[in-house]
C-alpha cells in the first residue's frame, strides 16, 4: 500500500488525467464526456455504441477500487452515510443531471472547456447546491448534523 500523504500533486496528475481522458473520447467519438450520459447509454444501449462505453465505466469503478486497496490517503474517502442515504443521493443527482442536461463532469470539464455557457451556469449551480448543502449539513447550527 502507498503511504505518501496526499500532496498537490495528487489532484495535479488526477485532473490531467481527467483532462486527457475527456480529450480521448472527444477526439475518438466526437462526442463530450460526462459520467450520466455515459451510464445511461450503458443501461440503455444503442447499437455499435455499448461496448466502449461499458468498458469506460467498468475503467471507473475498477480505478476506484485499485485506489482504495493500494492508497492510503483514499480510505479517507470512504462513504460515511447509510446505505439508504447513498441511494437517496445518487437517485437524487441522477434527477438533476437529466434536469440539468448532464452532470458536473459533463458541464464541469467538458462544456466549460469548449465554451458552453450553459456548462458555466450548471456548473456555477452545482458548486453552489454543494456549498449549501455543505453548510445545512455540517455547519448550521447541527440542524442537519449527523
Amino acid at each position: 500500500m502507498f503511504s505518501a500523504p496526499y500532496s498537490p500533486a495528487h489532484a495535479i496528475v488526477g485532473g490531467v488525467l481527467i483532462g486527457l481522458s475527456s480529450l480521448m473520447v472527444i477526439l475518438a467519438t466526437g462526442r463530450s464526456l460526462g459520467i450520466s450520459g455515459m451510464f445511461s447509454r450503458v443501461l440503455i444501449p444503442q447499437p455499435g455504441d455499448w461496448a466502449w462505453r461499458l468498458v469506460f465505466f467498468a475503467g471507473l469503478l475498477i480505478g476506484a477500487a485499485l485506489a482504495f486497496r493500494t492508497v492510503e490517503a483514499a480510505l479517507l474517502y470512504r462513504p460515511v452515510g447509510s446505505l439508504l442515504a447513498l441511494i437517496v443521493a445518487g437517485v437524487l443527482v441522477g434527477f438533476g443531471t437529466r434536469l440539468s442536461g448532464g452532470c458536473t463532469s459533463g458541464h464541469g470539464v467538458c462544456g466549460i472547456s469548449m465554451g458552453s455557457k450553459s456548462s458555466f451556469v450548471a456548473t456555477l449551480v452545482f458548486m453552489g447546491a454543494g456549498m449549501v448543502t455543505v453548510t445545512l449539513l455540517r455547519h448550521a447550527g447541527g440542524i442537519f448534523s449527523p
